[in-house]
Parts: structure tokens; C-alpha cells; sequence
């Protein structure tokens, strides 16, 4: 099934269902603010003052991830995430959905943030790029 683009309420409305939600920003990006429950496995890390790309990105969602779950891939405005999508479904998961407005918004979509979707600073077990990273 090819990649779908969803808005951010689109996103918001899928808390608490059975879809995973996956934020491919940095880990200092995602320790600012995430939404709850998503799962850390960045696309681009934080190496210095650049962003430097994970080469293990591919790798560290096959191994955390089901592909048989509905994937919400999200990232900051909507750059990142079409990238990580493209490559999830490369992977053949069944079902992944690219957040387009991110967390923060951006021409077209306020973002996750800016539509009041639910936020936390908390990290559960098992679900940061420490946790997951190979």
C-alpha cells in the first residue's frame, strides 16, 4: 500500500488506536517535546552543529517495529518524514502514514503542536533511540 499524507488532526485523532506512532526527529528534538507514546528512531542525527544522516535508520525500524501495525511517521514540518515514510515502505510495512504538518507546522498545517494535539517531555521505557538504536 502506498505511503499516505495525513494532517495533523488526522494524526492527533489516531492517539490511542492501535497505530504506532514514530517521530524521526532528533533526540534533542523529541526530548523537548513528543507526542505520548511515540517511538524515538531519528533520521538525521545531531552530530556537532549539522545534522548528519543515521545510517542505521533502516535497521533500528525493522527491529523495533511491526510491519503489520498502521506507522504515523512525523518529524518536525514534514521533510524527514516523506523520507523515513518512503523508506518504511520499503521495508514492506503494511500500512504508513506520513504526518505532513510535524510538529511544528508548516505552510500548509499548523503541525501537531499548534493543533493542540497532546505533548509530554517523558520518555517511556523502551521507546527512546537509546533504547531502540543497534
Amino acid at each position: 500500500m502506498p505511503v499516505q499524507l495525513i494532517s495533523s488532526a488526522e494524526a492527533i485523532a489516531l492517539v490511542g488506536t492501535d497505530a504506532i506512532l514514530l517521530d524521526v526527529r532528533s533526540v534533542q528534538e523529541y526530548e523537548a517535546g513528543h507526542a505520548p507514546g511515540a517511538y524515538n528512531i531519528p533520521l538525521l542525527e545531531m552530530i556537532g552543529a549539522g545534522m548528519q544522516p543515521n545510517p542505521r535508520f533502516a535497521d533500528e525500524v525493522a527491529a523495533a517495529l511491526p510491519r503489520d501495525r498502521t506507522v504515523v511517521v512525523s518529524c518536525k514540518a514534514g521533510g524527514r518524514s516523506a523520507r523515513a515514510a518512503a523508506v518504511l515502505d520499503q521495508l514492506g510495512f503494511e500500512r504508513v502514514l506520513d504526518h505532513g504538518g510535524g510538529w511544528s507546522g508548516n505552510a500548509t498545517d499548523p503541525g501537531w503542536a499548534g493543533s493542540g494535539g497532546p505533548q509530554t517531555t517523558e520518555v517511556e521505557a523502551g521507546r527512546s533511540h537509546q533504547d531502540l538504536k543497534q
